[in-house]
């Protein structure tokens, strides 16, 4: 961003990593896999770099507020600074705190997309085309992350990505406004479990089990980590995968 800036361009998509996307290493493959389908459709995009910073979702959910007042107004200085139009995140988490809390302190007019969100525009525009050979006669189910399901009510996006590969979709019991946490929210993700019967992610994979599906579509870096984790529990993991949406389409199209 900051060498477009320098010469005087803007980019049509601020591409939004966020902190797993970066530094996890199963989340640095979705953002790969993104990028991938932004390059392959010649889309003028730009990340921050070292620019960005946590969002502060994570210290908020936990309680720490001046921890999330700090890290928010350092990135909405950055934001407001570059004019950016446009935020592709490919983490609901991200997604859901850039376009509900931020503009609240201050972040300019800004539209904020989540990636399901954007795919499903390209597809729509006719830009994007998926082949989705790679699937055919799989049945594929779908787990709806609690932030861009429940809290932003995103449910048909991903589901029209997957309706355009060649595979059957199977729903799990408990889907779109009733679907199940993986466990990971509200910073969940980085404390121990409380005592209880069982592990939710635990419950989550049984459900997902159930469809009788070899492809988990996921399109989130905690929902990917927990269900994975799941997976390996039931020792199911040689059986099931667990892909985010634009790791679909990549596999698919051969990119």
């Amino acid at each position: 961003m900051a060498d477009l800036a320098a010469e005087g361009k803007k980019p049509e998509v601020l591409f939004w990593v966020g902190c797993a996307g970066s530094f996890d290493q199963r989340a640095q493959k979705v953002t790969v896999a993104f990028s991938k389908i932004l390059n392959s459709l010649n889309i003028n995009f730009a990340v921050l770099g070292k620019e960005e910073s946590c969002t502060g979702d994570p210290a908020r959910r936990a309680g720490n507020e001046f921890v999330f007042q700090m890290q928010a107004q350092q990135n909405i200085a950055t934001l407001n600074m570059y004019e950016v139009a446009t935020i592709v995140t490919t983490c609901p988490h991200c997604f859901n705190i850039l376009k509900n809390e931020y503009p609240k302190i201050g972040l300019k007019d800004c539209q904020v997309l989540h990636h399901s969100q954007y795919l499903q525009q390209l597809l729509d525009d006719g830009k994007l085309q998926i082949e989705g050979g790679a699937f055919e006669g799989k049945t594929i189910t779908y787990h709806d992350s609690c932030y861009l399901g429940r809290a932003n009510e995103v449910y048909e996006a991903p589901r029209s990505i997957l309706s355009e590969l060649d595979a059957t979709l199977q729903e799990m019991k408990d889907n779109k406004s009733k679907g199940m946490c993986c466990g990971a929210g509200g910073a969940q993700m980085f404390k121990e479990d409380e005592n209880g019967d069982k592990r939710i992610n635990t419950a989550r994979t049984e459900q997902l089990l159930d469809t009788n599906a070899s492809v988990v579509a996921a399109n989130c870096p905690f929902c990917i980590t927990m269900l994975q984790d799941g997976i390996k529990e039931k020792n199911k993991q040689n059986s099931v995968m667990v892909l985010d949406l634009s790791e679909l389409i990549v596999q698919s199209n051969n990119l």
